[in-house]
């Protein structure tokens, strides 16, 4: 696999937690972001003391900083591996998924934080399961264990179980899939994560939103369940599979937004500047 430059991230809320990180915390302590004075008896750290807050304090008490620090915050990848995700007209989704976790893991290192890793199919993949970890390697690791994962015949019912693992938990989540699931599901699963920040990656395949070229019996197979099946393609038949392709993105946007989020679509290579900009754009 080819190495991919790391993207930059921080998140637009305070998180909680006593590890020393990168983002804004509501924790005090030794940081830089002042929220008020306190007395030396309430507060007893010298070390903070403010001579000249002091000197002004009408009723003459010793007055201290006190600051927030910054704090980590631990970012999981929770992977759809199910048999959609095998589809690719050069890569795989899953190969571009695995393309995307070895940047996640450098990322995730380099911004100090821990990084772990949960997937799924029609159930709850524990195979791939990987609890948070400051390493450099986290990322190889996520990336080896899909690419050899085997993608399962059937649904993606698992989402719930994975989910379910970190519900509750202040996170950073990248919730990776296709999202050809019925759309009440992954709003579930959503509402399991509403701790978290959660940004939904939607792996679609360049071939995808459009019909094959030219005209005549086209022969299907779903790659979900194996069935088979004829289609007769003609211009009608090629404007309504775009239109319903529209018409997905469209209704995955209206859900993500209804719970405070928002997709990033990432039809081809992994591109680690256009996450980077996500990420700017909603701090």
């Amino acid at each position: 696999m080819s190495f991919q430059r790391d993207f930059h991230y921080r998140i637009p809320m305070r998180v909680g937690g006593q590890r020393p990180g990168a983002h804004r915390s509501t924790t005090t302590g030794s940081g830089q972001e002042f929220i008020a004075h306190q007395t030396l008896f309430d507060r007893p750290d010298p070390r903070r003391l403010d001579l000249r807050a002091s000197i002004r304090d009408p009723e003459g008490r010793w007055l201290v900083r006190v600051n927030r620090q910054r704090a980590g915050i631990p970012v999981y990848l929770v992977a759809d591996v199910s048999a959609s995700m095998a589809f690719g007209s050069s890569d795989t989704k899953l190969a571009r998924l695995a393309q995307f976790a070895l940047s996640l893991g450098d990322s995730v290192f380099r911004t100090g934080d821990a990084l772990g890793m949960l997937g799924y199919d029609s159930r709850e993949r524990t195979d791939l399961m990987l609890a948070p970890m400051h390493s450099r390697g986290a990322g190889v690791m996520m990336a080896e264990a899909l690419g050899r994962v085997r993608a399962d015949q059937g649904s993606t019912d698992g989402v719930l179980e994975a989910c379910a693992r970190i519900a509750g938990k202040q996170a950073l989540v990248f919730l990776a899939s296709d999202f050809h699931a019925p759309l009440a599901q992954t709003a579930a699963a959503l509402d399991l994560l509403s701790h978290a920040y959660v940004v939904p990656m939607v792996i679609w395949d360049e071939a995808e939103p459009r019909a094959p070229d030219g005209e005549g019996l086209l022969a299907l197979r779903d790659i979900e369940t194996g069935r088979r099946r004829g289609l007769w393609l003609r211009p009608q038949i090629r404007r309504r599979w775009e239109d319903a392709f529209a018409q997905r993105r469209e209704a995955l946007d209206k859900m993500f937004s209804a719970r405070g989020t928002r997709p990033f679509y990432m039809t081809g290579r992994f591109d680690a500047d256009a996450l980077s900009r996500y990420f700017f754009e909603a701090v």
